[in-house]
């Protein structure tokens, strides 16, 4: 259980990501309720995740998915570089973070 609610906690990075970007675009109280929900609800389940794994595990595949989540939706929706390089470098973070998981 603890593993579910650390990758929910890392799609809520990933939303809160989205929601700064939409704030930046869109100056409305809406924009930034939805971006104090995004992130209060990541916090949230992380420190539930935090009950149970390591802190360094935890931390890492939360900044992980953030980071790459962020990275990917950036490409895909708001026309970022999708140079090789850049998803070579992007996978290599999912790599790693599904390594922690199977260690764990």
């Amino acid at each position: 259980m603890a593993w579910v609610s650390l990758i929910v906690a890392g799609l809520f990075e990933v939303c809160g990501v989205l929601s700064i970007n939409k704030l930046h675009k869109d100056k409305s109280l809406f924009s930034l309720i939805l971006l104090l929900t995004c992130f209060g609800l990541s916090f949230f389940f992380l420190s539930i995740a935090l009950e149970v794994l390591p802190m360094g595990t935890t931390y890492a595949v939360w900044t992980g998915i953030g980071a790459s989540g962020g990275a990917l939706l950036g490409m895909v929706f708001f026309g970022e570089s999708k140079d090789w390089k850049r998803i070579f470098f992007i996978m290599l973070i999912i790599f790693a973070v599904v390594g922690l998981k199977l260690i764990s």
